[in-house]
């Protein structure tokens, strides 16, 4: 019997190491961490990923059951990204199993090999003839032999309709042996010579300052924050940069926030380069997915794109990070694996020993805050590329003003004059959906969701109430479900009712609603985005979709239908959350040669913090935040855990975290842990949401190591609890929403 133990991490919530006994047919000297093995577990079979080879197990000799097959002849996890894994797994409290998944492509996690993709190349078989008297009366036969001679390299089977080639005939010449079929594998394109394929654009003085700083800094890890004005000209910074690391014979990886944002940043690198640009997102099928990610990992693609979850992509010749729009929340994944991929892009560099460099108009407070006690570079570009001038700011008090499906009279006749110059306007509002609420006139029922506690928003084409937070819906009742009466109106408005009202209101003008509801079919979005860049008058009306990276020459006045959300909440980073976007969406405004103007709807126009970012601009508001946030203690200042707990009844979350805090609170004492707070256990803003009610309990520290030593520690308790066999619960480790 093998005494050699195989100490795999399994994709699994539990976090800890599985052992299994190696058979004899698994040699020793050719076992290496981050291979996949095949395991027994339970009444099924699971592929888990070693994490090393021992002599000795805790598990008695008789219970340790023997792996099942060795997936792979070497790692498909290069080192430095089995060593990110761990990291992770150790940040973020998260199950070793369940990160190293993660980090996988799908295929590869159901066992797939770790191989480029091989396909099956039909050609003529050596002495074949056309007048072989087998196929004299076959004349399709025939013709398709004639066909697959005049590609002596072959066909490939995915090409043989394009060449009208028929699957039957085929197979009837193979069974002949008048064709073969060779397997081979898609050889790689090979490195360019020429790089560029245009011209670069010429840099200006502030451009030229951020490309300088980072290229010194090539050769070895250093983080830089280029924080430019919309419209400044990061992209090109980017370009240059990434034209400096391929003729370094390195690769580049760019992290974008939005799916939606791939097409078009892809069209502009391609533009750009002449280089291999692999593309990764989860609208990427598996398989393109892990052709993608296999290219990244042996050096056949020299540019990787993505959105958080291609962070995990390996690269062969490692030379730069770039993190687009860093600021922008969806970098935090918000379930499973809660890690931001930003942070750890600047850990992976360091790691990697390679330059990072992280670009927003509206930096996050975190990354400034990094920024001004030298942790990171910080660049500045204070002035639009170009001619381009900053757009100019007016706040519209509609306090008494009636308003019509959102849009007020001064508003209207600005988005008439706009038009009538023959320019494009975008109109901004959060909100998708006919209206946020259906109401009865009579009785004052409203729709609201049966699972959450949430109203559910009237989808007027689909004649649908939606709710947006578990996805619920039913059809738009014709009578009040409550008193019966008929006079149901729809209260508020969003998006639909937007582009409805200004469809009525300018006839003759195309509007292009731009939102998760118009987007969802395959291309849609290029399509909206090509009609808006030919130019012509139209009227953009959308979420914040339209807020991130898009740029669009024709657009010169941008209104926000309603800026007073972000204002008032619970959640410390609403405000700064409103800021970045009404800023980010005011930066599509004036890009080109006509100077931008940014008509912003508000009921509260005196508020500090409007006024401060119309007059003063993001960088003033970001200071004062910054301030605020010393002041009270909060991050980046300092460093916060959430222990999220959800039940089908209501109480059982509340009783969990109950016990949770008792034990952390015992802990602290035990660990002599200084300098951290217990807040909590409270309800959740939002407590019942998609049939569960939810509480949760908030860990907020001075320091950081002290809290992962709790947390640490913690856990271990928490899943040996029995209250917590009756919850779903999960950690976060620095949360982003407080929800």
């Amino acid at each position: 019997m093998s005494d050699v133990i195989l100490r795999l991490a399994l994709p699994s919530p539990l976090r800890r190491l599985f052992d299994y006994r190696a058979p004899a047919s698994m040699a020793r000297q050719t076992l290496t961490p981050g291979m996949r093995i095949r395991v027994p577990f339970g009444r099924r079979e699971m592929i888990g990923i070693l994490v090393e080879v021992t002599d000795k197990s805790e598990v008695p000799a008789d219970k340790l059951k023997p792996a099942i097959a060795l997936l792979d002849p070497v790692s498909p996890l290069p080192p430095a990204l089995f060593k990110l894994c761990l990291w992770t797994a150790q940040y973020y409290q998260h199950s070793l199993g369940d990160t190293l998944s993660w980090a996988l492509p799908v295929l590869l996690r159901q066992g797939e090999l770790a191989e480029a993709r091989q396909e099956r190349f039909w050609h003529v078989a050596p002495g074949a003839r056309l007048d072989d008297p087998r196929i004299a009366r076959a004349p399709r036969q025939r013709e398709a032999l004639a066909t697959l001679a005049q590609h002596p390299h072959g066909v490939a089977h995915t090409l043989l309709s394009k060449l009208m080639l028929s699957k039957d005939s085929l197979g009837l010449l193979l069974a002949k042996e008048l064709v073969q079929i060779e397997v081979r594998r898609h050889l790689p394109v090979e490195r360019h010579e020429h790089w560029l394929a245009q011209p670069e654009l010429p840099l200006n003085e502030e451009q030229r300052a951020a490309f300088n700083a980072v290229r010194s800094g090539f050769g070895g890890f250093h983080a830089f924050l280029l924080a430019g004005v919309t419209g400044s000209g990061k992209t090109e910074v980017y370009l240059q940069l990434i034209r400096e690391t391929l003729e370094a014979g390195k690769q580049a990886l760019i992290l974008i926030p939005e799916i939606n944002l791939g097409p078009q940043t892809l069209a502009r690198f391609e533009q750009r380069f002449n280089a291999r640009i692999a593309l990764l997102h989860s609208a990427v099928n598996d398989r393109e997915r892990l052709d993608a990610w296999l290219a990244a990992r042996d050096g056949e693609a020299d540019i990787i794109i993505g959105t958080r979850s291609a962070l995990f992509t390996p690269m062969k010749h490692p030379g730069l990070i770039i993190i687009d729009e860093e600021h922008d929340g969806s970098y935090k994944q918000q379930e499973g694996l809660r890690y931001h991929a930003r942070d750890l892009a600047v850990v992976r560099a360091h790691q990697e020993n390679i330059p990072i460099l992280l670009g927003s108009a509206t930096p996050s407070l975190e990354s400034l805050h990094n920024a001004h006690t030298g942790r990171y570079g910080l660049l500045r570009l204070n002035h639009r590329a170009g001619s381009a001038q900053q757009p100019r700011f007016l706040r519209l008090d509609v306090k008494s003003r009636p308003l019509d499906s959102g849009i007020s009279g001064p508003l209207q006749q600005a988005i008439g004059q706009t038009l009538a110059a023959g320019q494009q306007v975008l109109v901004f509002l959060n909100r998708r959906g006919f209206a946020p609420t259906l109401l009865c006139h009579d009785c004052g029922w409203m729709s609201e969701c049966p699972r959450c506690d949430a109203r559910m928003t009237v989808h007027q084409r689909s004649n649908v109430l939606r709710c947006h937070h578990c996805g619920y819906d039913e059809h738009v009742p014709r009578q009040c479900p409550q008193c019966h009466k008929v006079d149901l109106r729809p209260v508020g408005a969003g998006t639909e009712r937007a582009e409805e009202r200004l469809s009525i209101l300018f006839p003759n003008i195309p509007v292009l609603r731009v939102d998760r509801d118009s987007t969802s079919r395959k291309d849609a979005m290029n399509q909206l985005f090509a009609t808006i860049q030919r130019g012509q008058p139209c009227i953009l009306v959308g979420t914040q979709m339209l807020a991130k990276g898009h740029h669009f020459p024709r657009v010169t006045l941008v209104a926000i239908l309603d800026a007073d959300g972000g204002l008032f909440s619970g959640d410390f980073r609403a405000s700064e959350r409103m800021a970045q976007l009404i800023v980010q969406v005011a930066g599509r405004a004036g890009r080109a040669e006509e100077p931008g103007k940014v008509i912003i709807q508000t009921h509260l126009a005196d508020h500090p913090l409007l006024v401060q970012l119309t007059e003063q601009g993001y960088f003033a508001f970001a200071e004062q935040a910054l301030s605020e946030r010393r002041a009270a203690g909060l991050p980046p200042f300092a460093h916060l855990a959430l222990l999220r707990a959800e039940a089908h009844k209501p109480g059982q979350a509340e009783s969990f975290l109950d016990e949770a805090c008792s034990a952390a609170e015992q802990l602290l004492a035990e660990l002599n842990l200084h300098g951290i707070e217990l807040l909590g256990p409270v309800p959740a803003p939002m407590e019942r949401r998609a049939g569960r009610f939810r509480a949760q309990l908030l860990l907020q520290a001075n320091a950081r190591a002290p809290l992962h030593r709790l947390i640490s520690a913690w856990l271990l308790l928490l899943e040996h609890m029995p209250s917590g066999r009756q919850v779903r619960w999960s950690l976060d480790v620095d949360p982003v929403d407080l929800y």
